[in-house]
């Protein structure tokens, strides 16, 4: 499942052939009285239908998945997972109140059997954290992201981008609250990280200058702020060059 506790849709097919079209399928058959699919199959047109901005049968079929997964015991790792998808389809549906148990409930499972610091555990507590913080639970977001970045830098390294993705959660927590003098260091970090992982020329690195430019002006930085912006521009002018040689992956 996606990490970032950010639902990315991608835009929706329409016509006869769409791709996609047997996850759609399975959806049907989830939600009607036919046969039911394996669980591997409705994980499947449950991620399908998140990617096509279907929450609301994308919450209808992780629902499934949790039942039938629960079949193989409360505490069966395939729970939790059917449960993270589930959340991620309540949170993109604004359902809050929803989301936070299912999440809590596959962080649980998640420490149990796969361990405290378990790539799943950091992915759960990163994005739980991200459910808080949206809804102004500064307070308890905060120890959520901060673990969950200590279990990525063991895990992946002090340079990985699912590192990085956590490091900016964190930055736009302290941000949203003002303390730029705890998120300025963070988004300095997650500079580095994308210029060593991703190239210093990749549009990934060109957002994150600006992210951290902007963050500068905040707090009233602008000297230190405009040559970012211009090294942005840099990156984004090359990118639109017709002779452009492509950003490394």
């Amino acid at each position: 499942m996606n990490n970032a506790g950010q639902v990315k849709p991608m835009q929706e097919t329409r016509g006869r052939n769409r791709t996609g079209a047997s996850a759609v399928a399975l959806c049907l058959i989830a939600l009607c009285g036919c046969p039911q699919p394996s669980w591997e199959e409705a994980m499947a047109a449950g991620q399908q239908a998140v990617a096509q901005s279907r929450y609301g049968d994308a919450e209808r079929i992780f629902s499934a998945a949790v039942v039938k997964a629960e079949q193989s015991g409360p505490e069966d790792i395939r729970v939790a997972q059917a449960l993270s998808g589930l959340a991620q389809a309540y949170t993109a549906q604004n359902k809050h109140a929803e989301a936070e148990p299912a999440y809590l409930r596959a962080l649980k499972i998640y420490q149990m059997v796969r361990g405290e610091t378990h790539a799943d555990v950091a992915a759960t507590l990163n994005n739980l954290g991200v459910l808080y913080r949206r809804h102004g639970q500064y307070a308890d977001a905060e120890p959520l992201l901060v673990r969950a970045a200590a279990i990525k830098e063991k895990v992946f390294g002090m340079e990985h981008l699912e590192l990085a993705l956590t490091l900016k959660n964190l930055a736009q927590l302290y941000a949203g609250q003002g303390q730029f003098d705890k998120a300025e260091p963070l988004m300095r970090r997650i500079v580095v990280i994308r210029e060593k992982t991703q190239g210093a020329a990749h549009p990934d690195v060109a957002q994150s200058l600006d992210e951290h430019a902007m963050l500068l002006r905040q707090m009233k930085r602008e000297k230190e702020a405009e040559p970012l912006e211009i090294r942005s521009q840099g990156i984004r002018t090359t990118a639109t060059s017709p002779n452009r040689k492509p950003a490394p992956r």
